[in-house]
């Protein structure tokens, strides 16, 4: 086999006129830089395809400088696909616990603990968030916050998640925990409490570090678990959805750095995140059927390149995973509890929820069981919604749900015989 030099001449071409050279001028020295010269290695022609070396200059703007790392160095550093319901994990790479430059992921924390907020009213949608110095004075992805300026913090959030905001991303930081270094402790709390053993925040947006500071990590598998935590509150989803939305009544247009939302069937998010050395970092989910995905590709050289391998992730999921239906919400089982001290002889309870089971599409089904427990009878008075008893789901033994079994109407007690002789005088 003949190695090329760089200039297309073969090895035994160059060997040759370095020994020439070498017999007329160099002697000794001359071999030695000969030899060195033809065993040197040469930039492989492939590269392995998970692990991506990180680009040497930093850019923040995800979107003004997607084209910024060009170079082909491979696919993505580190990737992961979860089933979210189950938290199974049906594709992993071999790194993927190894910390990773967030980049704008480190939003998804702001996310969630916005997202958590609201949900225990702590936080409203409505709420008016002003803008500090600190935030106006934010680089990067941003919608050009000014001092003083003040928007909800819908309107904050949708700029963060859609946007990338980081002059946002620090506002609504400041409103919450009153500075962003006490909201960064904050986000590191609550990383831990998930059992994000790979991740750690110092920012609140994921902005590279200066010179002698620490930057924002986070593994694949640590971006799953959030994502699939964040996933439990409709408002993500909401404004992770959003292609495009208009920002200071119509003035600015966010527009969503996930291009996944606008290309890939069924993705409603999650967030992008770039800068030099993170490469380009994508969290996306999408739902077909009764089936949602997470897929986390983290380090591609190029914005494409990152949003077509979580897209074959995901694909590649959906064709070889379901979400076996069990029952749906609000629907009788087939068993019947009877029911003392009424007219009504006994009902059919109904499913409190949803129940599937995550299977390969291949598997047998017959190995998926239920089994329900219920009282023989049950006293009236009951209400509609009571829970009444819960039905046990396996998967070749092993459980997989527990769900609640619930009374589907109000039932009365009966009246008294002596009343209801009354009443018939």
């Amino acid at each position: 086999m003949k190695f090329l030099s760089r200039g297309g001449e073969s090895a035994a071409g160059t060997a040759a006129r370095a020994t020439a050279v070498i017999n007329r001028k160099f002697g000794f020295i001359a071999v030695v830089v000969a030899i060195v010269a033809l065993t040197a290695p040469y930039p492989a022609l492939a590269v392995r395809r998970h692990h991506a070396a990180p680009a040497r200059t930093e850019a923040a703007d995800e979107e003004s400088n997607a084209s910024a790392s060009s170079a082909a160095l491979g696919a993505y550093s580190e990737a992961c696909v979860l089933e979210p319901v189950t938290g199974t994990v049906i594709f992993e790479s071999p790194n993927d616990h190894a910390p990773w430059p967030t980049a704008s992921l480190a939003k998804m924390m702001l996310m969630l603990i916005v997202a958590e907020k609201l949900h225990d009213g702590s936080l409203k949608l409505a709420d008016n968030i002003t803008t500090s110095r600190k935030a106006a004075e934010m680089g990067g992805s941003q919608v050009y916050l000014k001092e003083g300026e003040t928007f909800s913090l819908d309107d904050m959030m949708k700029a963060v998640v859609v946007h990338s905001a980081n002059d946002a991303s620090v506002a609504v930081a400041e409103y919450i925990a009153g500075s962003t270094e006490a909201f960064v402790v904050m986000m590191n709390q609550r990383a831990a409490a998930l059992g994000m053993k790979d991740s750690h925040y110092y920012s609140v947006n994921g902005l590279p570090s200066s010179k002698g500071e620490s930057a924002d990590v986070a593994s694949a598998y640590d971006q799953a678990i959030l994502a699939r935590e964040l996933l439990k509150y409709p408002d993500v989803i909401r404004w992770a959805s959003i292609d495009t939305a208009p920002f200071r009544a119509g003035t600015f247009i966010l527009r969503n750095t996930n291009h996944m939302v606008r290309t890939y069937p069924g993705c409603d998010g999650l967030k992008t995140g770039f800068y030099d050395k993170a490469g380009f970092n994508v969290v996306a989910t999408a739902k077909r059927n009764d089936l949602r995905l997470v897929a986390v590709v983290l380090g591609s050289q190029h914005k494409l390149t990152n949003f077509k391998e979580a897209a074959e992730m995901l694909s590649n999921g959906f064709l070889n995973y379901e979400m076996h239906p069990v029952a749906k919400k609000g629907a009788p089982i087939a068993q019947t509890v009877a029911i003392t001290d009424a007219d009504t002889a006994g009902i059919k309870p109904v499913w409190g929820s949803d129940a599937g089971v995550f299977v390969k599409r291949a598997d047998a089904k017959d190995a998926i069981k239920v089994d329900y427990n219920l009282p023989a009878s049950i006293a009236a008075p009951l209400k509609a919604g009571q829970q009444i008893g819960t039905a046990n789901v396996t998967q070749g033994g092993k459980p997989v749900a527990t769900v609640a079994l619930l009374a589907p109407a109000d039932v009365a007690k009966s009246a008294s015989l002596t009343k209801r002789l009354l009443s018939i005088f």
